[in-house]
């Protein structure tokens, strides 16, 4: 109890034994780091016999008694039970963190038999990693800090994804790979599964690498990304289509936008704080071509216009793992329309 593992020692860990504890606290702002932390602990999970799974999408506002009802309603066969609790927005709010330390005390009490719990988190400020509810979990649980990979240390992370898939690139195509991705994460890990799947085990000349990034024409999430900051509605919703025929995770594709949108809020709220915008953008690892198209959509939209896209992309997560949203359509794809209409649409402020 009270362990702290980075997501690497967290694989590795769970590679060499199959015990499991009852609680794992992952949180960070690198959404694929995190997916992938969270699929590691549920397939662990699976093979320890958690046979039962419940995932929920908790803020501020939502009834946080169905937490408590879900870890202890008894099944009737039995079943070890896998509970998820996802907070994107990171802040539980009152009735969230008073539940939030029950179950930590429940945990330390060892009075939750066969239920294991994974509660998801983004990086949190130092407000609420001092807080009584967070610290309680970290007390009680063992918690995986997600770290960023940040543009110096991205062509080792993309050497090392190619190694597990027996590929090589010198150290030029490395770098020139990283700067291709402009340090997206997301975007590096998809270029990595295109080298995979075209070309075999061994070295790779940087030419092949070039024609690769470059040539093949694939919708890609990033296209989608940058359609709905340009304000393009037509080609956000032509890339969206071709996303959903070629089966694309729905989740990546949720992280690329609402990530985006989760970014865009709180850059927006520094900038009517009267805050320096280059600065937190700088904060908010937000640098290159990347940095103009954001400028350009904050000035498209009204400040106020983002704590409802923040929503969205909350109600669509809830939508992915099957619960109903009230006002929302059954069909995250056609909510994931919605949300890059409800950006690509508005124009030019004045």
């Amino acid at each position: 109890m009270g362990r702290r593992l980075d997501a690497d020692s967290l694989l590795n860990l769970l590679k060499k034994t199959p015990a499991l504890e009852p609680l794992y606290i992952v949180s960070g702002d690198e959404p694929l780091l995190v997916i992938e932390s969270c699929d590691a602990l549920r397939a662990a999970a699976s093979q320890a016999g958690y046979t039962e799974r419940i995932s929920l999408t908790m803020d501020a506002r939502s009834d946080w008694s169905t937490v408590i009802g879900a870890t202890q309603n008894v099944s009737l066969f039995g079943d070890r039970r896998l509970v998820e609790l996802a907070i994107p927005g990171g802040k539980p709010g009152k009735a969230g963190a008073e539940t939030l330390l029950k179950l930590a005390n429940l945990i330390q009490t060892q009075a939750l038999a066969d239920t294991m719990l994974i509660i998801s988190l983004p990086r949190l400020d130092k407000t609420s990693r001092n807080s009584k509810w967070a610290q309680g979990l970290f007390e009680a649980g063992t918690s995986i800090e997600v770290t960023s990979i940040g543009r110096p240390a991205l062509p080792r992370w993309i050497a090392q994804r190619l190694a597990r898939q027996d590929q090589q690139l010198d150290n030029a195509t490395l770098e020139w790979m990283a700067d291709k991705v402009e340090g997206n994460l997301l975007a590096a890990h998809q270029e990595v599964q295109k080298l995979g799947l075209l070309y075999p085990s061994g070295q790779i000349s940087g030419p092949e690498v070039e024609r690769a990034v470059l040539n093949v024409a694939r919708y890609d999430v990033f296209g989608l990304r940058d359609a709905m900051l340009k304000g393009e509605p037509a080609k956000a919703l032509t890339i969206l289509t071709g996303l959903r025929a070629e089966g694309e995770a729905l989740p990546l594709v949720l992280w690329a936008i609402g990530d985006e949108v989760r970014v865009l809020a709180r850059l927006a709220a520094s900038r009517g704080a009267g805050h320096d915008l280059t600065a937190e953008m700088r904060r908010q690892r937000v640098f290159g071509p990347r940095e103009q198209l954001l400028r350009q959509t904050l000035d498209r939209l009204p400040a106020q216009a983002w704590p409802a896209a923040v929503q969205h992309a909350h109600d669509i997560d809830k939508l992915i793992k099957g619960l109903k949203v009230p006002g929302r359509l059954d069909d995250p794809w056609e909510e994931l329309g919605r949300l890059a209409l409800r950006i690509a649409l508005v124009k030019k402020l004045g």
